[in-house]
């Protein structure tokens, strides 16, 4: 992750398929393909369909309902709050029996929300890695590489609903769960929970498209800088929520 990144303008531009199998496979090379023709939309409509529907029917069976009731308790209880009967019971009526509106609301919020979150992060890495170190890269090409790294989250979603419905819980894939000696609610078990494999992942792609974006800028400090604000972020809210527990 160290070398110098290829110049994108030498790539050949590559169909929706094969920049969803080569995010995962070839990211460098991929992400080549995508600043040199940075369009996003086909893929942006994919991951949202693919991610959206993963999470559609998880929260429409029993067992979804129920482990979207539990994970919602915990974390309104992470923040220092205590639930009383009467937040509960409104909670639950909310999860396990949404009214029609609801229901649309959370369908719109899955089509919308991504693509807001996606510029948020764009402009950042833009701000970051072009404005303040001097990179020429556009934010078309930035939000190009964000969006097709979110390829990652889309398999993740594929990947951990089943087992989330299997396990009659959430998260499965961070680091909490290969750590169960951790006292539940202390610092190191929060921040334990923070580490998801799959954000991992995402980030380490991500940091592999920012440096392809910039050419001249080295994956290896691109992700040192992407990591390291991950990591802040992740231990501030641990602390916040074994201090308010």
């Amino acid at each position: 992750m160290s070398e110098t990144t290829p110049q994108p303008e030498t790539a050949r531009p590559l169909g929706l398929g094969a920049r969803f199998v080569g995010i995962l496979t070839a990211p460098r090379q991929t992400f080549s393909s995508v600043v040199a023709d940075p369009r996003w939309l086909l893929m942006a409509l994919l991951v949202v369909v693919l991610t959206g529907g993963a999470q559609l029917w998880f929260q429409s069976t029993e067992v979804g309902k129920q482990v979207t009731l539990d994970a919602t308790i915990r974390q309104i209880e992470s923040m220092g709050v205590t639930v009383s009967d009467e937040m509960y019971e409104q909670t639950r009526q909310a999860i396990m029996d949404p009214s029609p509106a609801r229901q649309a609301f959370s369908g719109i919020a899955m089509l919308v929300f991504p693509p807001i979150m996606w510029a948020i992060l764009a402009g950042v890495a833009y701000l970051v890695f072009g404005v303040f170190t001097g990179g020429n890269a556009t934010f078309k090409q930035v939000y190009a590489v964000v969006v097709h790294s979110s390829v990652v989250g889309a398999v993740g979603a594929l990947f951990t609903t089943p087992l989330n419905y299997i396990r009659e819980a959430t998260s499965a894939t961070n680091l909490a769960v290969f750590l169960p000696f951790l006292t539940e609610g202390s610092f190191f078990a929060r921040l334990a929970g923070m580490v998801d494999l799959f954000i991992v992942w995402w980030l380490a792609v991500l940091s592999i498209g920012i440096a392809v974006a910039y050419g001249k800028k080295k994956s290896g400090g691109v992700a040192f800088v992407i990591f390291g604000i991950y990591a802040l972020i992740a231990i501030a809210i641990a602390a916040f929520q074994a201090a308010r527990s």
